[in-house]
């Protein structure tokens, strides 16, 4: 087994053994280096964003003093949920490796199914009410975004 995503089992079973979240782990590496190892911390800091790759990503990129994480790659224990898989991109990984598959997740009480219908647009009830609202005020910062010269784009 590659080590790295032996490493993301390790932390996987962390999160369990101190019961700081699920069964889920991940780390990221950059030239063959481990920049940081993370496993699920909902449960230990209330927080439902603290999944292993989210953990992972904002360890990485405090690390390395950046958002850019294009050099990196990340092993997760198994395959990340939509809002990980968005993460994922947005720190601009190229590679990720996973072991257990969304089905396995869903199998022992993790399923992203709905998520994953709700973004396709197949979902048949919503949980969450969308409201669009609108005023001119809204797009103002975003005017200013624009103009701005020295803003770090990302």
């Amino acid at each position: 087994m590659n080590e790295f995503m032996k490493t993301a089992i390790e932390e996987a079973f962390l999160a369990m053994e101190n019961n700081e979240g699920g069964p889920f782990g991940a780390v990221i590496v950059k030239d063959n280096q481990i920049i940081s190892t993370a496993h699920n911390e909902v449960i230990k800091t209330n927080d439902p964003t603290a999944h292993a790759e989210i953990v992972a990503i904002r360890k990485a990129a405090n690390a390395l003093g950046r958002f850019d994480l294009s050099d990196c790659e990340i092993y997760s224990s198994c395959e990340p949920c939509p809002m990980c898989f968005a993460a994922i991109h947005w720190a601009k990984m190229k590679k990720l490796y996973y072991g257990c598959t969304r089905e396995d997740a869903a199998r022992i009480g993790f399923d992203d199914k709905y998520i994953y219908d709700v973004i396709s647009g197949v979902a048949s009830k919503q949980q969450v009410e969308v409201i669009h609202l609108y005023s001119d005020l809204f797009i103002k910062p975003f005017q200013e975004w624009e103009k701005k010269l020295d803003k770090t784009q990302y």
